[in-house]
């Protein structure tokens, strides 16, 4: 039996079609690894620039801070500098006490006071917080809690000021101190990197206490925010 021997033409053929077969699979994988690079770089670059958008926001933040934080300092050295030259400043200084009828009672707040005026702010807050206790349903409490808040305050005491004071509002919502104590709150919050809680608390002394001068300072303040 004889065997058949086979064409060199359909040999070369064979080999060129397993050979464009070859070819046209490693261009498809090509293609796809081509693919997958493009989508890593795109993914890459989305990344980066999300990352420089977050890096600009912490940027502009910080900032805000920082002016919110110098506009505190300022209206404490102006405090600083009415109680040392006795000047009357808006919206800083402290006013004339209250008058009562009961002797004790006055002086009691009267001395508390004083520790407050002349920057001894721990004694203050023990002295204006043991006059509260002393006298709750006195007509000086209102102003006795707010000024043994804005001593926590002045120490440094953030979390002390921003509880003893809204205690303070929630007790006397319509006592004239009220709107200012939810300013020496926002700034306790600001202190406290608590920034949408400033925001809240100052939107909330615009809304509840409109055609103040409180007001217009907290809208002063939130235009640093923007």
């Amino acid at each position: 039996m004889k065997l058949k021997k086979t064409h060199p033409l359909l040999i070369a053929s064979s080999a060129l079609v397993l050979s464009l077969s070859a070819n046209y699979a490693c261009a498809f994988e090509d293609e796809d690894a081509r693919r997958a690079i493009l989508d890593l770089r795109s993914q890459l670059r989305q990344t980066q620039q999300n990352n420089a958008d977050l890096t600009n926001k912490i940027n502009t933040l910080q900032q805000q801070i920082s002016q919110l934080r110098g506009s505190i300092e300022t209206a404490n050295h102006q405090l600083r500098l009415a109680q040392q030259s006795g000047e009357q400043a808006a919206d800083s200084d402290v006013p004339p006490s209250p008058q009562v009828g009961d002797p004790n009672e006055q002086q009691s707040y009267d001395d508390a006071l004083d520790l407050f005026r002349q920057g001894n702010y721990a004694q203050a807050s023990t002295a204006l917080n043991r006059f509260a206790q002393q006298y709750p349903n006195s007509p000086l409490a209102p102003s006795a809690r707010f000024y043994e808040g804005s001593s926590r305050y002045a120490n440094k005491d953030f979390n002390g000021s921003i509880q003893g004071l809204q205690a303070m509002v929630a007790a006397y919502p319509r006592d004239p101190k009220a709107a200012d104590a939810l300013l020496v709150i926002a700034g306790s919050q600001v202190e406290l990197n608590n920034i949408a809680g400033a925001k809240t608390t100052l939107q909330r002394v615009v809304n509840e206490y409109p055609n103040t001068p409180a007001a217009d300072t907290a809208k002063n303040r939130l235009e640093l925010f923007r």
